[in-house]
């Protein structure tokens, strides 16, 4: 039997260890509480009033406007936040990049146990 058709102690002990970091891996996904596509974002800006403090000199521009901008089917969708609701939305799109991360490192360990098992990394 050549060394591609049977597993070896040394792939089962990488195997195990690749599992036990999938497993940690997993348990931190299942921590990550609420995650949200998207970027939050505050911006100052002038109003339409010729005659308003946000036209001066220096210009004082109104605001800060909580901005949620993601795409939709393709386009850019923008909505409006509170302050409260930026708080909670910046939290959970930092879970998002967190969510990704996690993931991305799943699917590492997959191709390194694959490659494991074949006994040669994937070209």
């Amino acid at each position: 039997m050549s060394s591609n058709t049977h597993t070896t102690g040394s792939t089962k002990t990488s195997l195990r260890r690749l599992e036990r970091r999938h497993d940690i891996l997993l348990r931190k996904l299942c921590k990550l509480g609420l995650v949200l596509r998207g970027s939050i974002g505050a911006r100052m800006l002038p109003c339409g009033n010729p005659k308003c403090r946000c036209k001066g000199d220096p210009p004082r521009l109104h605001g800060p406007y909580y901005l949620w901008t993601r795409k939709v089917a393709a386009k850019t969708v923008t909505v409006r936040l509170t302050a409260e609701q930026a708080r909670h939305c910046m939290r959970w799109s930092r879970n998002m990049r967190q969510f990704d991360r996690l993931v991305k490192q799943i699917q590492q360990l997959g191709l390194r146990a694959a490659d494991a098992m074949r006994g040669s990394p994937t070209p």
